[in-house]
């Protein structure tokens, strides 16, 4: 969600008529889900006209594949869905099975550990596996995983390192006291050369990847496998982990509930979450494509 909770906001639209997509990425938290985490009969409405009308509908999150319960029914078509902030593309009609794994070296996770640690004291970790997530004593645990192991970094990181350990799919920086978008600054200019840092959350919380990975490469790549361009992809999207996926696509859209890099990146605004900007959106998109094929 963004900085300063829901906004009211009226929509913008790119210059021109907004272009027939043939795919549609959308961000989940703070976007198409609404505050309360739901998804609202409109936008459930709205994606399956999308999808029936042959657009593909890609769910692009920072969620691991664990908490992807809450659209896995709203998937349509390929069923796949980008997790982790391009670190995995899971097949949410088989289980939430790993159909690829773009992983954080554990080399590079450390080094990044070491450069927070000397940056800013106090920081405290976890570390998001494709079979879990497990996190230091000081770490907040925003959301109580009973199989987690607490140990610190280190020897999380480099525990079973025998080539049978679980792919590491992003490291989570937590600080108590930095503001969000200070940390995220600090953090790319002391350990950005080891992999990619965003965020997502409103706190003060680091999401870390893999060199190059981000929303906006996996999404490249699975519509590079599919023949479909930049310029045919709509994306939506609020916080700063979004901001490579809008500037890339084609067509992008700021909900009106957006971080300020957000609306920088985008080439037109929506509504807020909570109003459902993602359905609004995609109704006139279906709306003018039906305009033009009775011209």
């Amino acid at each position: 969600m963004g900085e300063d909770g829901a906004v009211t906001s009226a929509p913008q639209r790119p210059d021109g008529p907004t272009p027939t997509p043939r795919l549609i990425a959308t961000d989940l938290d703070g976007t198409l889900l609404r505050d309360d985490k739901s998804v609202s009969p409109r936008t459930v409405a709205a994606l399956a006209a999308a999808e029936e009308a042959g657009i593909e509908v890609f769910f692009v999150t920072g969620r691991p594949a664990r908490w992807m319960d809450v659209v896995s029914d709203h998937v349509h078509g390929h069923g796949l869905a980008i997790c982790a902030n391009g670190a995995a593309v899971v097949d949410l009609h088989a289980g939430r099975e790993f159909v690829q794994v773009r992983s954080l070296p554990r080399p590079a996770a450390l080094a990044v550990v070491d450069a927070l640690r000397a940056a800013a004291p106090g920081t405290s970790f976890a570390v998001e596996l494709t079979t879990g997530i497990n996190y230091e004593p000081a770490y907040p645990p925003f959301f109580k995983d009973p199989g987690a192991r607490v140990a610190t970094a280190a020897k999380l990181l480099y525990e079973d390192t025998d080539g049978n350990a679980a792919p590491v799919l992003k490291l989570l920086a937590h600080h108590a006291a930095l503001a969000p978008d200070e940390f995220l600054t600090l953090a790319r200019s002391t350990a950005g050369e080891y992999a990619s840092i965003t965020r997502s959350s409103p706190t003060s919380l680091l999401e870390v990847s893999g060199p190059g990975v981000s929303k906006a490469s996996t999404l490249a790549l699975c519509c590079a496998e599919r023949g479909i361009s930049p310029a045919e992809v709509v994306a939506f999207g609020d916080m700063p982990n979004d901001v490579e996926m809008l500037s890339w696509a084609g067509t992008s859209y700021a909900m009106g509930n957006a971080h300020p890099d957000v609306i920088a990146a985008t080439s037109g605004r929506t509504v807020a979450n909570n109003e459902d900007g993602v359905a609004l959106v995609i109704e006139r998109i279906l709306a003018e494509r039906t305009v033009q094929q009775q011209a």
